[in-house]
């Protein structure tokens, strides 16, 4: 139902978002797809891009932002953003990578106890839709997070919801 669009064939007010993912170095055809189909909307695309660039500046450190990324991602079954962080985390995430990326997916603990206490609040996020008890809070907390990197795990998971939920409908990534 929803097309993969070229420069050609987006609204013109998605072509200067599309121009800007297809230029930049290293994108993955996954990324080049999503992009493709999410241009349908140049608010949600523009609004996306904008807001993901604004988590990928937050205080929260890069390995931390993408085990966000991935336990949405695996929780909300976005195969393209499931694809894309995967292979992220795996460069970020150095010897403990590839066993960062097995225990998500698979949705177990992860093996470095600061990350886990990341996953065990993000999804304390999704599932009280935000409410989180003071006693989830001091887990957080107690692996040497702050209240900012609580509001930018929220921050993370907003983004990171619109962008599942618009690649689920549109189906980008399905052929991949």
């Amino acid at each position: 139902m929803f097309v993969e669009h070229t420069l050609e064939t987006a609204p013109q007010a998605s072509r200067k978002a599309m121009e800007a993912v297809v230029r930049h170095p290293g994108q993955l055809p996954e990324t080049v797809s999503a992009v493709a189909r999410l241009a349908e909307s140049p608010e949600l695309l523009t609004g996306f891009l904008h807001v993901s660039g604004v988590f990928e500046r937050s205080t929260l450190e890069p390995v931390a932002r993408e085990v966000v990324i991935l336990t949405v991602a695996v929780r909300n079954d976005c195969h393209v953003c499931v694809v894309m962080h995967t292979n992220k985390l795996r460069a970020l995430g150095g010897a403990d990578g590839e066993q960062l990326v097995a225990a998500l997916t698979d949705q177990h603990p992860l093996p470095v106890e600061r990350l886990e206490g990341v996953r065990r609040f993000t999804l304390a996020v999704l599932a009280g839709a935000g409410a989180v008890d003071d006693d989830e809070l001091r887990r957080f907390f107690a692996h040497g997070f702050t209240k900012r990197h609580a509001l930018e795990v929220v921050l993370g998971v907003g983004v990171y919801t619109m962008s599942t939920y618009a690649n689920r409908l549109t189906g980008a990534g399905l052929g991949i």
